[in-house]
């Protein structure tokens, strides 16, 4: 299991965007179980919708995305590079998740070659599917330049 200072040290993610609170289950480069506790207090309920507060399709994705980076920290940080979301397929919602939901995010790793990877993903809560995506990451520079 990772704790947040665990994550802070894998993914530049912080708040309020930083979408993973803890990892459960971690295989280096092949599968990661992490969760996210979406309480009422995030700023997009605000917005998103007042009356009936859900967390926003997209921000689901990220919070897969950004488990499948802490996945894949040892494979592309060695390098000193970040992982880049360069894709999205198959993406579905199943259902709304709302304020009191605990998402946990499932992802593996389908292919990983030189400096481009396919991570399947999936969320889900109280052991249903909420989400699911395939996500295309490529690494870049991490001191800000292209790469």
């Amino acid at each position: 299991m990772l704790d947040i200072a665990e994550i802070w040290r894998r993914i530049p993610h912080r708040y309020p965007f930083l979408l993973v609170d803890k990892v459960l289950e971690l295989e280096e480069g092949q599968r990661v179980v992490a969760v996210k506790n979406v309480t009422i207090n995030e700023a997009f309920f605000a917005g998103h919708y007042p009356e009936r507060p859900i967390m926003p399709g997209v921000l689901m994705l990220e919070a897969m995305a950004q488990a499948a980076a802490v996945m894949l920290y040892p494979f592309i940080a060695k390098d000193g590079k970040l992982p880049l979301l360069a894709g999205i397929d198959r993406a579905r919602f199943r259902r709304p998740v709302v304020p009191g939901d605990v998402l946990r995010l499932e992802a593996r790793t389908v292919r990983l070659r030189g400096r481009a990877g396919t991570v399947s993903g999936q969320a889900l809560v109280d052991g249903e599917p909420v989400c699911e995506a395939d996500f295309l990451f490529a690494a870049i520079d991490g001191s800000g330049g292209q790469g």
